[in-house]
């Protein structure tokens, strides 16, 4: 069974998608793009500020899907220019410690409303539980 997530703490989905699906004890966040989440407009125009927005954006969605940043396991990161890759990583590193989620980064021709950075996750919603060995 899926569940729609839904905040207003995120920028409304702008096509025919879901902000965030819960099935099977975990959570898959569309991609998110630098929208002010009371405007809907863009912010920043530097790869770190739109970085920023980005990864605040997902941060709303998992609290609101039950989750969290700790509990990402897999973040994938388009880019319109690989050069801007160093910035992003300096930012993408404030938000997620270790064990880091396996990621994947690729360059793309262009995102949706010309921003430069776009991220999408997927995170547990129950942490793993491991047993004390006594």
């Amino acid at each position: 069974m899926k569940k729609v997530v839904k905040t207003d703490k995120a920028p409304k989905a702008i096509g025919p998608y879901s902000q965030a699906i819960k099935t099977n004890g975990f959570v898959f966040i569309s991609g998110q793009i630098p929208l002010d989440p009371a405007t809907g407009e863009i912010v920043g125009s530097t790869i770190e500020e739109q970085t920023h927005q980005v990864l605040k954006n997902i941060k709303a969605i998992l609290e609101s899907a039950g989750s969290s940043m700790a509990e990402v396991v897999k973040a994938t990161v388009y880019l319109t220019d690989m050069n801007d890759f160093a910035k992003m990583n300096s930012i993408y590193a404030e938000y997620f410690s270790e064990p880091f989620p396996a990621r994947a980064a690729v360059q793309v021709v262009r995102l949706p409303r010309e921003v430069k950075v776009e991220v999408e996750v997927i995170a547990t919603l129950n942490p793993e539980v491991v047993p004390l060995v006594r």
